[in-house]
């Protein structure tokens, strides 16, 4: 620390000698070079000498231009060789937010916005830093007027790729540049968000009977995900007083990714002559739910057999999900249908020959517990555990972790022959 105070010393008294020409001479030759000094020494200066709003803002937008290129060597890193390390891509994440977050106070003179956007631009064509989110971010930042956006719109436009077309086409649309909007948008109509789209800017405009042929088309036509142009035209179904569109529309959007919630939505829709219609068709679909919709709507229709066997056919959860829905409804079911619960216990054993770590060997142990209680409590066959048991201690007699973690809680299990 003495050595260090004497260093400081020394250089104190240089500093006190020097001259403001060298001084300054000093701090612009460091600056020059390291855009950390030039950031600090335009903070350090501008806390303590008095600026003009215009000097304040023009101090402002070369702080930032010095972020930027305190960040820019590390990006266009990452932009060479598409990402890096976590603690690279969040520092530099970080300073972009820093500039995108300056840039916000709408205090950054014009000519820094454009220099600073000309700058953020190739990476965002690029698109390989992985770093798109705050690129956009600060792109759009940048602007602060109707003129900057169309500015950024033209740019986005000039570039390749359908994610810049799509930032273009946002923001004419969001200028009210009619033509410049349809144009692009007429362009590419793959998607059924693409049609969706393209309706309710029809709508908004006034022109509602495009609106709903453009979505009509899109159900047809479209691929991808329906649910936006289903609301739509359910909506118009729904205002016009056509049930039985409005309806089909439900229907087809409840089936789609069916789930138990949606289920009960669409059962409390209809009144009880549509629902007869309707419960057989959407039952008709649930298998192309996912299993643990299958479940809740099975229990939920209280068809205790049927959830039993989609309990067995679905297997026990991995260790992520333990305790979860599942495992809850197996406990439910143990009384009524302990050997389709019992099937779904033993799938959670996995492969008992194998060896395993010990996170593994814990995991398992618990479901081995849940296999104990289910034959000799529920079911009360204890012959029966013995004998399952036993045999599986013994397959596992040279894994002493395995027989460890049993043995904390299986109970029994040391006395296990």
């Amino acid at each position: 620390m003495a050595r260090k105070r004497t260093q400081d010393d020394a250089l104190a008294e240089l500093l006190a000698a020097a001259s403001s020409k060298i001084l300054a001479d000093l701090l612009i030759r460091l600056a020059a070079t390291r855009p950390d000094v030039r950031r600090e020494c335009f903070d350090y200066l501008g806390e303590r000498i008095p600026l003009s709003n215009k000097r304040k803002n023009q101090s402002e937008g070369e702080i930032l231009l010095a972020l930027w290129s305190e960040l820019e060597p590390n990006l266009s890193e990452l932009d060479e060789y598409g990402g890096g390390d976590y603690d690279v891509v969040d520092d530099v994440a970080g300073l972009l937010y820093q500039i995108e977050q300056s840039l916000s106070q709408k205090k950054i003179d014009a000519g820094y916005r454009r220099q600073l956007l000309d700058e953020v631009l190739p990476y965002i064509e690029s698109g390989n830093a992985g770093l798109d989110d705050p690129l956009y971010d600060l792109a759009y930042a940048t602007c602060y007027d109707d003129n900057d956006l169309r500015s950024l719109a033209v740019a986005f436009e000039a570039m390749a790729g359908d994610w810049r077309i799509e930032h273009a086409r946002r923001i004419y649309r969001r200028l009210g540049d009619r033509d410049k909007y349809l144009d692009l948008r007429k362009r590419r109509m793959v998607y059924g968000a693409d049609y969706y789209d393209l309706a309710s800017f029809y709508w908004k405009a006034g022109e509602k009977k495009k609106a709903v042929q453009i979505a009509e088309q899109g159900l047809k036509r479209g691929e991808g995900r329906m649910d936006e142009l289903r609301k739509f035209l359910a909506q118009r179904a729904k205002d016009s007083g056509n049930r039985e569109s409005y309806l089909e529309l439900q229907f087809a959007q409840t089936v789609d990714h069916l789930t138990c919630d949606q289920y009960k939505a669409f059962h409390k829709l209809c009144t009880k002559t549509e629902w007869k219609v309707y419960e057989p068709k959407i039952l008709a679909r649930l298998k192309d739910a996912w299993p643990s919709e299958q479940l809740r709507i099975r229990m939920h229709r209280r068809e205790y057999d049927k959830a039993a066997i989609v309990l067995a056919e679905k297997g026990y959860p991995s260790i992520a999900w333990d305790g979860d829905y599942e495992i809850q409804t197996a406990k439910r079911l143990e009384q009524r249908f302990p050997e389709e619960v019992l099937e779904y216990y033993l799938s959670g054993l996995g492969n008992l020959r194998t060896n395993a770590v010990r996170k593994e060997y814990a995991r398992r142990a618990k479901v081995m517990a849940k296999v104990r209680r289910l034959l000799v409590v529920v079911m009360k066959d204890k012959q029966r555990w013995l004998s399952f048991a036993g045999k599986v201690k013994r397959d596992n007699i040279n894994r002493p972790a395995f027989q460890n973690e049993f043995a904390k809680v299986v109970p029994g299990w040391g006395e296990l022959k």
